[in-house]
């Protein structure tokens, strides 16, 4: 009969929303503060917690939802017939990106601290949506890339690092903001990019090209501009791979040449579209030098890369915060599930895992504003096995993240299912895992100043565990054994970022997080799944560190 109750609906945890996304992630502020200079260093926690606010608001994560809910869908042609090629989205998608470019997320390299502070801003945004992190990325990605052209940089660079969002599409240089996308890979080649075959004719204007050809993934295909590669042709014959921006809208108000062929049915990030597009007759302009195009786009790529580990260390920390929030407020068994002690080490195991990720992505970020030759050499070589690690590790941590949740977490609503779809996405962009490790190798082969550089940060712990100590040793024995090195590519990989996190971590973690992670990551006492960790570990202050505080 209508109005009669059935039950009453307790032991429910209240959804974990209303709180500072930033400030209640402990590892990320000690982090913000360990790479921040005084005069700069409240300010930039200021920011990073208002971030944090909007980030942890039930508004804005019903953005996120309606964005995801509502995928972009295609408009190829106008009512008339005419040729369009424009992706709708959801007004949810423009609020959220609007939201991440007003907050700096694309303007790191003019700001003091500018990169820790965007990177620490980056994986916040990243719990909120991650879809309308990629155009985020790119932007910020594309500056340096520009700079090897300092007439395109002085052009660009003060639109892709403005704090304005502007949606429509018209000539750059009438907006006061810009976003930017890149295309590289196409059909043939994927990752080896010196297989594309798309062609850039030269026209009379210096530095000017027509592109005839394909991309196979082009993200955010509505952005103002993209970075693509292209053969470039002579009179004299085949200038080689080369680099160039091809706008959107030309500077008459016409639009470029940018036939959208359709869009990809992605597993997740469904709130982003990526595209199939073709160039016939496509203007652009070159950037940098012809037959340098893999070395003019290689620090964008090294850029995204680490937007990459970040985003994966977001994804985790949401992943994380959800389950041991659902496990303090669930009941189960005579007493909430965060006290019994096999979900306790299964927490715990999780998050050290997001943790280490954390320290070890914003410690890169940190290189990046100390920008010395020593940094350098460090990101070289850290960011592809950051990369490649960090991203490795985010698909099976979000998946035990939602069995925390029991039944709960396998439903839509409780939002896990999201995380768990996106969670291989940043493994797979930018470089799949065997790029990456074949990184590694190449970088240790072309550049030595890489590897010694990567051996002061680990060793600044030296003889802090023997766990770390022991590990670092087998480093070397690796490292030694040339022979089938390439085979072992990512065994190697694994190892060098399981030592630089396990350096920062004992160094600037809690005794208890260092003691847990060198048990269960360098001193090999853990099973092959989470829950795993040994005995005699305080795992009860590694679950309470990552609480999120509400």
């Amino acid at each position: 009969m209508a109005g009669i109750p059935t039950h009453t609906v307790t032991n429910q945890p209240p959804p974990l929303v209303g709180y500072d996304v930033f400030s209640a992630d402990r590892a990320l502020v000690e982090a913000v503060r360990r790479y921040t200079g005084p005069g700069s260093r409240e300010g930039v926690l200021s920011e990073l917690s208002e971030l944090g606010r909007a980030a942890g608001s039930a508004q804005l994560q019903e953005w996120g939802v309606q964005a995801n809910e509502h995928p972009p869908r295609l408009r190829t042609h106008d009512r008339y017939g005419r040729r369009v090629d424009e992706v709708d989205f959801h007004p949810a998608w423009h609020r959220l990106l609007g939201k991440g470019v007003s907050a700096g997320l694309t303007g790191a390299w003019t700001r003091p601290a500018g990169h820790v502070r965007r990177a620490a801003g980056f994986l916040v945004w990243t719990q909120v949506e991650a879809g309308n992190c990629c155009p985020l990325s790119m932007t910020h990605a594309a500056v340096p890339a520009l700079r090897t052209d300092p007439e395109l940089a002085a052009e660009w660079e003060p639109r892709l690092t403005s704090t304005i969002y502007e949606r429509e599409l018209r000539p750059a240089g009438a907006k006061p903001g810009a976003i930017f996308g890149m295309g590289m890979t196409e059909k043939q080649g994927g990752s080896d990019v010196r297989a594309n075959t798309t062609e850039a004719r030269p026209l009379a204007e210096e530095g000017t090209y027509t592109l005839t050809g394909h991309k196979w993934f082009c993200s955010a295909p509505m952005s103002d501009g993209f970075l693509v590669l292209a053969q470039a042709s002579t009179a004299r014959g085949q200038g080689g791979l080369t680099c160039f921006l091809v706008p959107r809208v030309l500077a008459d108000g016409t639009r470029n040449v940018f036939l959208i062929q359709r869009l990809k049915d992605k597993l997740g990030n469904r709130s982003n579209a990526s595209a199939e597009v073709e160039f016939d007759g496509t203007w652009a302009r070159r950037v940098g030098e012809e037959g340098r195009g893999v070395r003019t786009i290689i620090e964008m790529v090294a850029a995204t890369r680490l937007d990459c580990a970040l985003g994966s260390a977001g994804l985790m920390r949401q992943a994380v915060a959800q389950a041991i929030h659902h496990c303090a407020h669930r009941e189960a068994f005579g007493g909430p599930l965060i006290d019994k002690p096999l979900m306790r080490n299964v927490l715990a195991d999780l998050a050290l895992e997001s943790e280490a990720a954390t320290a070890l992505a914003l410690r890169l970020a940190a290189a990046y504003d100390d920008d010395s030759e020593q940094e350098r050499a460090f990101l070289r070589l850290a960011v592809p096995a950051a990369k490649f690690w960090i991203t490795k590790r985010c698909a099976p941590v979000a998946v035990e993240a939602a069995e925390c949740l029991g039944g709960n977490g396998y439903v839509e609503e409780s939002g896990l299912p999201r995380l768990v779809r996106e969670s291989p996405l940043n493994s797979v962009w930018e470089g799949a895992g065997n790029v990456q490790a074949l990184d590694v190798l190449r970088a240790l082969q072309r550049e030595p100043g890489a590897l010694d550089a990567c051996l002061a940060e680990i060793g600044r712990a030296h003889g802090a565990d023997h766990r770390l100590d022991r590990a670092v040793k087998d480093l070397f024995s690796e490292l030694a054994d040339l022979d089938g090195i390439e085979g072992r590519a990512r065994r190697l990989a694994e190892r060098l970022a399981l030592v630089l996190q396990g350096s920062l971590l004992v160094r600037h973690a809690p005794p208890e997080v260092a003691d847990a992670f060198c048990a269960s990551r360098l001193g090999g006492d853990r099973g092959a799944s989470f829950g795993t960790l040994p005995t005699g570990l305080d795992l009860t202050s590694v679950v309470n560190r990552a609480r999120p505080v509400q």
